[in-house]
């Protein structure tokens, strides 16, 4: 057993997870799932690191400025966790062909800023059967929602791609708490315990409220 193991009381060496995504919301779930002892790690983003970053996503510094997320977030995560093997997909999602690292993956994390990329994720995760957990911050709220393909409703259904606002503002404390909220549910999904599975969790004014998607429909639980 290793340390993270024998520390946390289970092992996730085995499992494969991608990260759609290295910006806020994909610094904390990839910390938070190499932290965790993931066995692989798949990271995918186009961007370069700008200074207004830098207010959120941690994983980089002022001397990074320039370079491209991906390859710091691999060399940061591979020195934080040794035995998480990362790989780098450094593209702009456009296409479905553009995720066909999803299909190597155990769980998706979708840490995107844009509905097309939600769209597309949600598409090759329905069609492989791959659970994905989605996340959103806008401001001082955000929401996180767990969806298994074929036993609960979709991101449509938890109004997470509705219309895009017109700016939306990314605070770092909210982006910690969605972040670690998105890698908290997924890491209990691959230890076996879908029981979030269908709820939207929206954190709001320093609190978590869950709701039950049902038909299109949400009921506070």
């Amino acid at each position: 057993m290793s340390i993270k193991s024998d520390t946390q009381g289970f092992d996730i060496s085995d499992k494969c997870a991608a990260v759609i995504g290295c910006g806020g919301l994909g610094c904390n779930i990839a910390v938070h799932l190499a932290c965790a002892g993931i066995g692989r790690l798949l990271i995918c983003d186009f961007d370069t690191v700008s200074e207004a970053n830098l207010n959120r996503q941690f994983l980089y510094t002022f001397g990074d400025i320039g370079l491209k997320k991906t390859d710091c977030m691999k060399a940061r995560i591979e020195a934080l966790s040794p035995d998480t093997r990362v790989t780098v997909y450094c593209r702009k999602i456009e296409k479905y062909e553009d995720i066909d690292l999803c299909e190597e993956a155990d769980i998706v994390f979708l840490a995107a800023d844009n509905n097309k990329v939600r769209a597309l994720t949600q598409d090759i995760c329905r069609a492989k059967a791959i659970p994905l957990v989605n996340g959103g911050v806008n401001g001082f709220f955000g929401t996180a929602y767990l969806f298994v393909p074929g036993a609960t409703p979709d991101l449509e259904a938890a109004g997470m791609l509705e219309k895009e606002n017109a700016k939306t503002l990314s605070v770092s404390s909210t982006v910690g708490v969605i972040g670690a909220l998105q890698a908290h549910l997924g890491i209990r999904y691959l230890l076996g315990d879908a029981s979030a599975a269908g709820r939207l969790h929206v954190f709001d004014d320093g609190q978590v409220s869950v709701l039950k998607i049902n038909d299109n429909t949400l009921s506070r639980e």
